[in-house]
């Protein structure tokens, strides 16, 4: 895994875990009365850590579109290694039947 996907993943972890975090504490102020002076901070700390997990999510998503062209470039030079494996099988065979044909 690359050290950018490594990044991607970790921020994306970050923005989930941010809005979990989010959720839980609104549902606890929902439940239980939270002075403005104490909830606020902690709102507006939540909103920015989530945004900036987001921001770097998106920043290293380049990552994911890398590694899809690194897997399809692998998988088109494993398939074009397989054909000539078996046109060289082909070939084989054409030549040993051409030697039985002759004797």
């Amino acid at each position: 895994m690359s050290n950018s996907r490594k990044k991607y993943e970790w921020y994306r972890h970050h923005a989930w875990a941010g809005l979990g975090l989010l959720s839980v504490f609104l549902a606890i102020r929902y439940f239980i009365f939270i002075s403005n002076l104490i909830s606020l901070p902690i709102l507006f700390a939540l909103i920015f850590y989530i945004l900036i997990s987001l921001a770097y999510t998106y920043k290293y998503s380049t990552a994911l579109s890398e590694e899809t062209t690194e897997q399809s470039e692998r998988m088109e030079a494993e398939i074009e290694k397989a054909r000539l494996k078996l046109e060289k099988k082909r070939l084989k065979a054409e030549v040993k039947a051409r030697k039985k044909g002759k004797s």
